[in-house]
């Protein structure tokens, strides 16, 4: 005897697949696609002082790959919304753009998109500190 997932339970699951995708897309802003556009770019280079070369693939390589992740993400994320039911996200009106007459109105919760960047900088942040307290050394000559 099989027993069957109800729906509403498989979309918060394949939700929960979703994010965590974004997650993983958003940390590797962060670290896999600088680095993979480092090491194609030490792989180009003939010597240890190469010419502006290699040095514009790295930088192409890493806007052009950003932005394509940032369109998969932009993607999940409204594969996420139609998973999980929540509407559009309305315009959002920065702080200075406002009028000091403007009343203040219910501030809408953040997207999942908006959330897993954040998370995503955050968790580098703090990967970065730690790498730096305990594995970088220090720069200075030892004596």
């Amino acid at each position: 005897m099989t027993t069957q997932i109800e729906p509403k339970r498989q979309h918060r699951i394949a939700a929960g697949g979703v994010a965590g995708i974004m997650l993983l897309l958003a940390l590797s802003l962060w670290t896999v696609i600088p680095l993979a556009w480092l090491w194609i770019g030490s792989q180009v280079a003939a010597t240890q002082f190469p010419s502006m070369g290699p040095y514009a693939i790295v930088l192409f390589g890493v806007i052009v790959s950003i932005l394509v992740v940032a369109w998969i993400l932009g993607l999940l994320n409204e594969l996420y919304m139609n998973l999980t039911g929540t509407r559009s996200v309305a315009p959002i009106r920065m702080g200075w753009m406002k009028s000091l007459r403007d009343s203040e109105k219910a501030h809408l919760p953040p997207t999942v998109l908006e959330m897993t960047i954040v998370g995503s900088v955050i968790i580098a942040f703090f990967a970065l500190l730690t790498w730096f307290a305990t594995l970088a050394g220090s720069p200075l000559p030892s004596g």
